[in-house]
């Protein structure tokens, strides 16, 4: 593939604002692999672009042309899928603990959204 996918392809990447490792990972395959089509050692194969294309509503002509936008849809939330994905997996005593942690959270970050204002 040319080095202007792989330029769209790191885009997508940052915009999603996650690491090589998440970003291959949700893709399966390893980092290391991953890397190496960034940095143009590997080719990506075509299932691969539907994969990402499918998983992350990147826009596959975008991806190939760099023509049309972005995304299909709007972009998924990767933090936020990943502590859901979490959060469904703990138990409920945990998920309990969780829950009073972020609420916690949010009255710190109200607070001092106040003061700033």
């Amino acid at each position: 593939m040319s080095v202007s996918v792989i330029e769209r392809l790191k885009a997508v990447r940052h915009t999603l604002n996650v690491s090589q490792k998440v970003f291959a990972k949700a893709i399966f395959i390893s980092t290391s692999y991953y890397a190496c089509i960034e940095t143009g050692h590997r080719k990506i194969k075509d299932t691969l672009l539907d994969s990402i294309s499918k998983i992350y509503n990147v826009n596959k002509e975008w991806l190939l042309t760099g023509k049309g936008g972005m995304f299909d849809t709007e972009p998924p939330d990767v933090k936020q899928e990943e502590l859901i994905g979490i959060f469904k997996r703990l138990n409920g005593h945990f998920q309990g603990y969780i829950l009073d942690q972020v609420r916690h959270l949010d009255k710190i970050q109200k607070k001092e959204l106040r003061e700033k204002n």
